[in-house]
Parts: C-alpha cells; sequence; structure tokens
C-alpha cells in the first residue's frame, strides 16, 4: 500500500470518483494499472467491485492518504501541507490567522512546529537568506541601508569618505565638484531677441537643450548614488563583508551595472549569486559525503570531527619535520620559535634565514602533502627541497629534459636553460643532478 500526497484540503480541488461521481474524500483508490490519466475511486465503488471500460476489478491499486507522519508524532502530511498554505496566505508570524486557517492546531502548535522543522532545521540552517530577511526585503521600498531619518554623514574635503564617495555631499545632496561643471559657459552670452533668425534662434534652442541634457545627466548620477546606497559608504560596504569571498569579488565586477538596473532588481541579482554559491557548496559537501558512503546527517557529523581531528595530526606532522630540519641549527631553530609565537599571538611572521655568510636564504620546502611526492625517491625529494621546487614541477622539467636528450642524443646546458623557462640557477642544478644520477647525458 502505497501512502500518497492528497490533492489539496479542500474536498472540491480533488478529481470526482469515476464510477460514482462524487467527490472524492481521504482515503480513495487509484487503479496502478490505468493510465496515463489516473483512474480514481472512492471506497464504496471499489467494494462494488466497478468495472469500466479497460479497468477490471482485479486490477493492482493504491490507497491514496496522506494521514502519515513525515517529520514529527502527530502531525500528517496533510497538516504539513495546510501549515504551509496557511502561512503563505496569511504571512509569517501571523500565527492566529494560520491557527485559525488551519482549524486542528493552536496557535503555540503552529508557532513551535513550523519554527523547528522549516526554520531551525539543521537542513535549511546553511541557506543564505533566512525567511525574516526575505519578508524585509518584500516589506521594504528600496534595498539599501540607509533610512530618511538617519543623520547622513558629513565627509570633509580631503578625507578618505570623501574620495569614495566621489565627492558627493549627502547633507547637501550635492557633489562637490558637478558633472561637466563648466556647461552654463555655453549659456552665459546667449540672448533670445526679436531680429534674430529662423537658423540663429534654432541653433539658441539647441544649446538649451544640450544644457538641458547634462542637467538631467547630473541628477540621474545623484539618483544612483541615493537609490543603491552609497549616501552611507560605510553601512554599504559592511553589507557586503556578510557575503563570502566569492560573492565579493562579484559584487565588485557587477557595480558597473548598477546604472542600468534598479536598486531592487541589482541586490536581487547579487542575493541570487550568493544562494547559488552557497547551494553549490551545500552540493559539494553532499558528494563528499556520499563519496565517503556516508548516508545520514549523524555519520556527517562523525565524518566532520575525525576530518578535523585528521587535519590536526597532518599540521602537527608538518610542524614536526619542520622542526627536524631546523633542530641542528640554534640561529634557524630561534627564528622557527619565533614565527611560531608570532602564528599564536595572530602576527603575520616575518621570519628570515641567513647563512653564515650573511646572505639571505629561504628555508627548504616542506613536501609533505604535495601532489607527487610519493614518486619522488630520497636524492630527488632532497633536490626539490633545497631548490624549493614542487615535486609536480619538477616530474614535468624531468620529463621534458628526457625526451629532448633522447631526441638529440645528448643535452646541453643552454639548451635545458631555453627549454624551462625558470630561474637560471634552479635550471643549472636540476640540469648537474641529472647529469649525476644518469638520466642525460651531456651533447
Amino acid at each position: 500500500m502505497d501512502r500518497l500526497a492528497s490533492f489539496g484540503n479542500d474536498p472540491f480541488d480533488k478529481p470526482p470518483c469515476r464510477g460514482c461521481s462524487s467527490y472524492l474524500v481521504e482515503p480513495y483508490i487509484k487503479c496502478a494499472e490505468c493510465g496515463p490519466s489516473p483512474f480514481l475511486l472512492c471506497l464504496q465503488c471499489f467494494t462494488r467491485g466497478y468495472e469500466y471500460k479497460k479497468h477490471q476489478s482485479d486490477h493492482k491499486y493504491e490507497i491514496m492518504t496522506s494521514d502519515f507522519p513525515v517529520l514529527e508524532p502527530g502531525w500528517t502530511a496533510q497538516e504539513e501541507m495546510a501549515l504551509l498554505e496557511a502561512v503563505m496566505d496569511c504571512g509569517f508570524g501571523n500565527w492566529q490567522d494560520v491557527a485559525y486557517q488551519m482549524r486542528t492546531k493552536t496557535k503555540e502548535e503552529c508557532e513551535s512546529h513550523y519554527m523547528k522543522n522549516f526554520i531551525n532545521n539543521p537542513l535549511f540552517s546553511s541557506t543564505l537568506l533566512s525567511l525574516r530577511q526575505l519578508e524585509g526585503i518584500r516589506a521594504a521600498d528600496t534595498a539599501i541601508p540607509f533610512k530618511p531619518t538617519d543623520d547622513p554623514p558629513r565627509p570633509t574635503f580631503d578625507s578618505m569618505l570623501s574620495r569614495d564617495m566621489a565627492g558627493y555631499m549627502p547633507a547637501r545632496a550635492d557633489f562637490m565638484e558637478e558633472f561637466d561643471n563648466y556647461a552654463e559657459w555655453d549659456l552665459k552670452d546667449i540672448d533670445f531677441v526679436d531680429d534674430d533668425s529662423d537658423i540663429l534662434h534654432a541653433l539658441k534652442i539647441a544649446v538649451v537643450d544640450i544644457y538641458h541634457s547634462r542637467l538631467k545627466e547630473r541628477q540621474r548620477r545623484k539618483k544612483i548614488i541615493r537609490d543603491h546606497g552609497l549616501i552611507n559608504l560605510r553601512k554599504f560596504q559592511a553589507l557586503e563583508r556578510h557575503y563570502p569571498k566569492e560573492v565579493q569579488d562579484l559584487y565588485e565586477a557587477m557595480r558597473r551595472f548598477a546604472r542600468v538596473m534598479g536598486p531592487l532588481e541589482h541586490d536581487k541579482f547579487i542575493e541570487s549569486h550568493a544562494l547559488e554559491f552557497e547551494l553549490r557548496r551545500e552540493i559539494r559537501r553532499l558528494q563528499e559525503y556520499r563519496k565517503a558512503g556516508i548516508r545520514s546527517f549523524c555519520s556527517a557529523k562523525v565524518y566532520e570531527r575525525v576530518k578535523r581531528a585528521r587535519e590536526d595530526e597532518r599540521r602537527k606532522r608538518t610542524m614536526l619535520s619542520d622542526v627536524l630540519q631546523v633542530i641542528h641549527d640554534g640561529r634557524a631553530c630561534r627564528q622557527w620559535l619565533h614565527k611560531q609565537a608570532a602564528i599564536d599571538a595572530g602576527v603575520s611572521p616575518v621570519v628570515t634565514t641567513f647563512t653564515s655568510s650573511g646572505r639571505r636564504s629561504a628555508p627548504p620546502l616542506n613536501l609533505t602533502g604535495l601532489p607527487g611526492t610519493e614518486k619522488l625517491n630520497e636524492r630527488e625529494k632532497e633536490l626539490c627541497q633545497v631548490v624549493r621546487l614542487v615535486p609536480g614541477a619538477y616530474l614535468e622539467y624531468k620529463q621534458a629534459l628526457l625526451n629532448e636528450c633522447q631526441r638529440q642524443g645528448g643535452l646541453r646546458l643552454a639548451q635545458a636553460r631555453a627549454l624551462i623557462k625558470i630561474d637560471v640557477n634552479k635550471t643549472r642544478k636540476i640540469y648537474d643532478f641529472l647529469i649525476k644520477e644518469g638520466y642525460i647525458n651531456k651533447a
């Protein structure tokens, strides 16, 4: 027996019974063999063995009902759909009217169930916009973080904020220097007199029209400043910082299109891309769970905890390898300790190692976790650490030099430098190493 959702709460929304033409009331019967249009019968016609055309009384059937719990006991699927329809009709937060429309639950039960299963549910906790934010966006006239009652900022003439706002003065709704600031100069000598010829009169009218177009452009630029929230730039920037880094980059790239879109349309455009980014990240997370064989969120929590522990262990192994590399050098060991102290204090460490001759030299490269490390032998690993070359790049350079040596029967250093476009000293060390190990031979 399959328990499927009903067509709706209103009995008149359901199709009639094919036997007696009465409106169906759950539970009712659906023929599993007749189709493609559903063949539905009430229980009375089904018990009488009603047959019609191709439908026979011995066909397989399904019992259609929504009287079963979905999210928690005490709430049937029919009541879940009725709750969602009531919230859509009455509005979020209007629980008294929602309970009145449902008729089977109280105001407190409707609010508690909706908040628990549709707002605070862990399945939906990672979505970008909550329902309250959506209602606020729908109710607001504009999407800018500035209200007419707010005191507008008054940046000084030479401040950084004034330069960021292109010299706009919100308290005066004007720019320090207007767009096309000398447009009025073309009008200062124009004087309409009665004895002007028709051509001269038309030219003067054209100059006035040009001046009007410049005034419209000034007003358009001021309107963009007001409509898109640039009146209070710091609030606008604080709002942007709530987005992930990728969405902030998108916001910066799409800022130029705000001049051809309204503020609501532009914000909805950015919000949709932010939601798409969030959904893609959630999909990648779920795909990672499925790839690891996880099929429940309880197992996912354990997986995340074990994953963090594994990453901590990897960092500890990396730190141990760093210590082993510098433990024999007192100066390098002290520098490493200063570096860790700076990291613990939340300061970006600036560590420079010095050789005995006083020249600066970078510490050996840590190969832990780098792709291609397992393909290297011990001598090649030592070379990559000293030269500070990632294993993947070294393998590519090695293969290119081997191919060129086999093609020409030998290889010179100048040919190797022309083939590998990196630092000449690194090329020399790689070339000498491959010659010493017998991988290639000199021409």
